[in-house]
């Protein structure tokens, strides 16, 4: 126990400071508040209308598709660099890897593929 006292020490000192960040601003800051603001902001623009318009389906489409290929690069990367590792995957296994990842992209790029012949990247279509 005696060997961890500084790890804890450092532990209270880490937590201590981020409260008293946190909190010392509400305490010492003014409180002026005024219409504007309490006002929304959204870079750098006032809002016009109502915030709850519906959007376009495509929209939420292309937000999808982006998150499907965000997360494949997770997968892509790791397998690359263990491939590539010294001590990352045998080499025995290599084929079988490599086989896994190009299912994996060619099942993604079939995806990409049929969202573009339904017309998901089209904006202008009606």
């Amino acid at each position: 126990m005696a060997s961890q006292l500084p790890i804890l020490i450092y532990l209270i000192a880490v937590i201590g400071f981020a409260a008293v960040s946190l909190f010392l601003p509400h305490l010492v800051a003014p409180k002026r508040p005024t219409r504007v603001k309490d006002m929304p902001y959204e870079s750098g623009m006032d809002p016009i209308g109502d915030a709850r318009k519906p959007f376009d389906i495509k929209f939420y489409l292309i937000a999808i598709l982006f998150l499907v290929f965000d997360i494949e690069l997770l997968f892509v990367y790791p397998w690359a660099v263990a491939l590539k590792a010294e001590y990352g995957i045998p080499v025995s296994f290599h084929p079988i890897v490599l086989t896994v990842l190009m299912v994996l992209l060619v099942t993604l790029g079939l995806a990409y593929l049929v969202a573009y012949r339904k017309g998901v990247f089209d904006w202008r279509r009606k």
